[in-house]
Order: structure tokens, then C-alpha cells, then sequence
């Protein structure tokens, strides 16, 4: 099975920081996550829309007010239509519903109210645009029917950015029950969509062999990793003054997670590592973001004086606080293994800073990382307290650090975002090699 992969290190035809584009397109972006939201799809959608836009093209983006992970409208929006233009491009957002208990059902409940309030508006874009391009983002794949009635109308050809395998996740991770005529009914609805668009984009290999599972041609999927901006993030930034602000003391080794905090992304085992080491208090916990679990993560930090809970830091400052970090945490689910890839990771690898994951052995996230990060077993907080304890007791290794910055090059933001518009827009793909971008030791 062959995949195209469309990475910095894939090509000789566009260089790093240089346009693949040419000529003036008209391109809507359909997708529930956008711009302003900081964390997941919504940063890389609203970061493809701007660059797009940036190259000269009219840019339309159908999609929902900020929510994501917190699953609340980011002030000053509001939850219902809307209309603002942001780095370019036209934005049109549509009400969903929202809950403070985002399981189950209710999960279900929002994709679908977004796709029901959006549809005509999509339709109404579409139409009276006649783009040249309809990028659907995956999540929430519950749009599409709608996407690929306008495009075929108006003989826009389409694409599907592919972030997060979501039918596969939420039965994996408990949202949905298992088996039964929901699941065969998502299953085919899924394979169907998949199959009509008419390329598909996707950010790791083993999601692309999933996707090409489900029936669709080889030749219309690509992977491109999502990138980190290398500019924002360098090694060696000097957090002391963050420490400060944060009153954490010099001496303190702070074991790091910054992002979503959701099922998938199996935060439970930071608080119980946590329990396991309230006997080392040089050892401090430092959790940042918003999301489900949140609220769990603050009762824990209550009772656990090596615990601390923040929200999301200024994204100004963001490679500054991931400069904080000791060692960087990586948890994940092991039913999520392969139906995504933590965006988180790119910054991680970028700080050089020691990182430490859950991941078994033969997952493209472990294939990815090789030597450079250490791991431990999924769901083994015990693995995990011991990993940060070794790594609180010892000096970073220079070899695996170089390593973490090699993989960052390849991540690089000017690269990784050329290599997706050029797909994006259905220009000639290049498969021969070149290097990728270098980062400083």
C-alpha cells in the first residue's frame, strides 16, 4: 500500500517559506473549528485560511464560534450567526449546541446541531460563490453531505482534511457505545462520505492506511503532519520570568502538559503519576488548558500539593512557557492510537526540552519519535511516575535533545503549510527528497 506523503522532507519543488500557489482561486472552507481557538484543529484551520488568503485567494470559512476544548463560546462571540472577516478571509459562524457535560450523546448532539444551523448557510456560500475549491475539515464529518451537494452544483472539486478519525475515536474512547446498529449506521455513513471527495488530506500514515480502508483510492490521499511554527517555538528561552509569575520556584522540576484536556488525550494517569509522587514535592505537575476533564484535574489538584491546574497561557508567550517545562508529558488513550496525532507534539519537539509519552511500541506515534522521546505503556501511571522521577534525577541527554530538534525541523510551519495548500489546491505533487528545515543545537 503506497501513500502519498506530502511533508517538508517530501519535496524539491517547494522551497521552505516559498508559495505553491499560482493564480487567484476561490476557496471555501467548511469546519466547526477555526479561528481564534488556540488548541487543536481550530489553530490549524484558521492558520491554513490566513495563509491562503495571504497568497491572494478569497477565502470563505463557514464554521462555528470559538468553543473548543473548553466546549463554551470564547468571549466577546456569541452562540449564534455571525459574520466578521479575520486575517483575510470572510467568516461565517452558525450556532451549536453546548453543554458543561460534553459526553456521550451530548457530543453527538454538537456536531449535528452545527451541520443542521450551517447547512444553508454552506449551501448559500457555495452557490453564490462558485469557489473553485470546498475544503471540508474532519472533524466534524456530519457536514459533508451538504459540502459535496453545493460543490457538485457548482463544479467546485473537493477535499477533506482529515485531523481526527472522529466516528473510529468516539467509539473507541466510550463516547458512543460499541457495536449494535449505531455503529454499523456511523460506519457506512463514513466510508460513504470518505469515498466521494475527490482527494483527501491527513496528518499521519497510519490514519491514511485507515482511511484507504474504507474503499477510497490510494492516489487521492496524502499526508501532511501538522506543522509547528519554529519561529515562536526555540529551544533555550529563558522562562525564569514565568516561573516568577507563576510562583514556581527555580529548583523546582516541572514535569509539563499543556492542551486539551479530554478522554482521548488521557490526562487521568498526570494526577494519578502525581498521587504516586506527593512524596518528592521538588517534583511539580504543572497543567495548562481547558477542556471535559478539567474539572476532574481541579479536584485532584486540590488534595495534591504537587499539583497545579492553569488555563491556556497567552499564545504570545507560548514557546516562552513551554520553555517552563523539565520534561514534557505526552499521555494518550490506547484505543485512540493511530485515529490521531497530538498536535501538541510539534511545540514539545521544538522546545528540546525531555518528553515523555504514552505510546506502545509499533504505533506511528512511537515509529515517529524513534529514540528521541522516552515511552511508557498507555494507561500505566505507575510506568509514568517512574519515567518522571528517572528523568527529575538526571541531566537532559544531548543526543535524544538533537534528535527532538531534527524531528522539529521537520514540522516546520512555512514548509508543513505550502505542502498542504499546494495539495489543497490540487497542484502537481513532488515526491523527491530534500532536507528539511534546520534548528539550531
Amino acid at each position: 500500500m503506497t501513500v502519498a506523503t506530502t511533508t517538508p522532507e517530501a519535496s524539491t519543488q517547494v522551497q521552505d517559506g516559498a508559495s505553491p500557489t499560482t493564480g487567484r482561486e476561490s476557496i471555501v472552507i467548511y469546519g466547526i473549528n477555526y479561528a481564534p481557538e488556540i488548541a487543536g484543529v481550530g489553530r490549524y484551520s484558521g492558520e491554513i485560511g490566513a495563509y491562503l488568503a495571504a497568497e491572494g485567494h478569497a477565502v470563505c470559512v463557514v464554521t462555528a464560534p470559538p468553543h473548543y476544548p473548553g466546549w463554551r463560546v470564547q468571549a466577546p462571540h456569541r452562540n449564534g450567526w455571525a459574520y466578521e472577516a479575520l486575517a483575510g478571509a470572510e467568516i461565517y459562524r452558525c450556532p451549536l449546541y453546548l453543554s458543561e457535560q460534553m459526553k456521550g450523546v451530548r457530543r453527538l448532539l454538537a456536531p449535528l446541531s452545527f451541520a443542521a444551523s450551517s447547512a444553508p448557510v454552506a449551501l448559500w456560500s457555495i452557490l453564490r460563490r462558485r469557489p473553485s475549491v470546498v475544503l471540508v475539515v474532519e472533524p466534524t464529518l456530519f457536514v459533508a453531505p451538504m459540502a459535496l451537494l453545493a460543490a457538485r452544483l457548482v463544479g467546485a472539486r473537493t477535499i477533506l482534511h482529515v485531523q481526527d478519525l472522529e466516528v473510529e475515536a468516539a467509539f473507541a474512547v466510550g463516547h458512543l457505545g460499541q457495536g449494535g446498529l449505531l455503529a454499523r449506521l456511523a460506519g457506512a455513513f463514513d466510508q460513504a462520505m470518505a469515498r466521494s471527495f475527490d482527494r483527501i488530506v491527513t496528518i499521519s500514515n497510519r490514519m491514511a492506511e485507515k482511511i484507504i480502508d474504507k474503499g477510497v483510492d490510494a492516489s487521492k490521499v496524502e499526508v501532511v503532519r501538522n506543522w509547528v511554527d519554529l519561529d515562536q517555538v526555540r529551544p533555550d528561552q529563558d522562562a525564569s520570568a514565568y516561573r516568577r509569575e507563576l510562583g514556581i520556584a527555580e529548583d523546582a522540576f516541572v514535569a509539563l502538559y499543556s492542551g486539551n484536556l479530554g478522554a482521548k488525550q488521557g490526562v487521568r494517569l498526570i494526577w494519578e503519576a502525581a498521587e504516586r509522587l506527593r512524596d518528592q514535592p521538588e517534583i511539580l505537575f504543572l497543567v495548562a488548558g481547558d477542556g471535559p476533564m478539567r474539572p476532574e484535574l481541579e479536584k485532584a489538584a486540590a488534595r495534591l500539593p504537587n499539583l497545579r491546574v492553569v488555563g491556556f497561557q497567552p499564545e504570545a508567550r507560548f514557546g516562552e512557557f513551554l520553555s517552563l517545562a523539565d520534561v514534557h508529558l505526552l499521555p494518550q488513550e490506547r484505543e485512540a492510537a493511530d485515529l490521531l496525532l497530538p498536535s501538541k507534539l510539534g511545540g514539545m519537539l521544538a522546545s528540546a526540552k525531555p518528553v515523555i509519552v504514552t505510546a506502545d511500541p509499533g504505533t506511528e506515534l512511537a515509529d515517529f519519535l524513534g529514540t528521541s522521546c522516552q515511552l511508557t505503556p498507555p494507561g500505566d501511571s505507575a510506568a509514568l511516575a517512574e519515567a518522571i522521577a528517572q528523568a527529575a534525577g538526571h541531566d537532559p541527554d544531548p543526543e535524544t535533545r538533537a534528535q527532538r530538534l531534527a524531528l522539529a525541523g521537520q514540522l516546520a510551519k512555512t514548509s508543513g503549510i505550502a505542502h498542504f495548500a499546494q495539495a489543497a489546491l490540487f497542484l502537481q505533487r513532488a515526491d523527491a527528497p530534500s532536507d528539511a528545515r534546520p534548528i539550531a543545537a
